[in-house]
């Protein structure tokens, strides 16, 4: 065995939890060994639980194959296994704030793709680029969970990675007033057009709960960590759209904003070039070398063409112009189950590690 460390997937049968699976395939750091998922598949081989459910279009990775699918309620036998955690377990909100919270009770860190914790005043919610300075706080959530290792980090949600990034690149310019439209893949509700036929030549305009996420978990990760726990920011405002279309993965938004102080095209074009955190300064795994790409032609960015910039870990704009209402206006694209879901938490993870938050038990 390597020393690599070593990882347990929570609903590891689920799409995300395939996308884990899919991705961590030869990481250089973590290795899965541990694969948990609902009592029904618990038993089995990871390849028989799985069956004809297998959703990427990658082959299954030969390493998790033959693993034995655990119960993911029998918390402390699962996390014995394992030095930490990704969680991708479909359960109702409150059922996954209490078995995240277990997992970490363990001592087991648990870094997740789920909602549930997003808005838990001491849980850090990061995209790493933006501010992975709210990993600080994961201090204060150990003296309330009695914990001195375990503890539970989130990833935002899928919608916002086509158009928060790009704000934040733009901040020195004060942008306060968004209107966004988002334009959303059916894998993001865990689909495929096998599964959601109907879907096909289809625009649903409403997903649940997605607007409030959209407008409301952008100024979380703006915010600032204030007697223990995360304020979010009040300076901007943003209201948003969220409509389901026939595309399979990747999130497009098309995005009006207003700012205080005027740039001009060729500096919002600039920022997007220049902008990098700390993930491409420790030159992290994941990472992407160019987080935001701009795209001169008229006709871009495009789901078919652009979705897997920089592995799917990357942001995509265009279209950036004047508006006779607002400001300025553009597109964005990225990728709904890499850097929106599974791949934000691997980053994160990376993070953590890099960080010390994240070590061999």
């Amino acid at each position: 065995m390597s020393q690599k460390l070593k990882v347990g997937i929570l609903g590891a049968t689920g799409m995300v939890g395939q996308r884990f699976i899919s991705l961590l395939e030869n990481h250089p750091w973590f290795e899965v060994t541990t694969v948990a998922a609902s009592p029904r598949s618990a038993g089995r081989t990871y390849e028989e639980a799985v069956g004809e459910r297998w959703k990427m279009t990658t082959p299954m990775p030969e390493a998790v194959k033959k693993l034995v699918v655990l119960n993911v309620n029998e918390v402390e036998k699962v996390a014995a296994e394992v030095d930490f955690v990704f969680s991708a377990v479909d359960m109702s909100k409150d059922e996954i704030k209490a078995i995240e919270d277990a997992y970490a009770k363990t001592e087991t860190p648990v870094v997740s793709n789920n909602s549930a914790h997003r808005w838990t005043p001491d849980v850090p919610m990061v995209v790493p680029e933006i501010n992975p300075e709210h990993f600080d706080v994961i201090e204060f959530q150990k003296k309330r969970l009695g914990t001195t290792r375990g503890f539970v980090a989130v990833k935002p949600n899928c919608s916002i990675q086509s158009y928060a990034p790009v704000l934040t690149a733009w901040k020195e310019f004060e942008p306060y007033e968004v209107v966004a439209t988002t334009y959303q893949a059916i894998s993001g509700a865990g689909k495929t057009f096998k599964d959601w036929p109907e879907m096909e030549g289809n625009i649903i305009p409403f997903i649940g709960g997605e607007e409030e996420k959209s407008e409301q978990e952008p100024l979380r990760l703006w915010g600032k960590i204030e007697d223990g726990v995360i304020k979010k920011a009040d300076n901007m405002v943003i209201t948003t759209q969220c409509v389901r279309v026939p595309v399979l993965n990747g999130h497009t938004a098309a995005v009006f904003v207003k700012f205080k102080k005027q740039p001009t095209k060729e500096q919002l074009i600039q920022k997007l070039a220049e902008f990098k955190g700390e993930p491409q300064e420790l030159e992290l795994p994941s990472a992407p070398k160019q987080f935001i790409q701009y795209l001169e032609e008229d006709n871009r960015p495009q789901v078919s063409l652009d979705v897997d910039y920089e592995n799917g870990m990357g942001v995509s704009v265009g279209r950036i112009r004047e508006d006779s209402v607002y400001d300025f206006k553009f597109i964005g694209l990225s990728h709904n189950t890499v850097r929106g879901a599974a791949g934000g938490a691997v980053l994160c993870a990376e993070m953590l590690k890099a960080k010390g938050y994240i070590t061999a038990k």
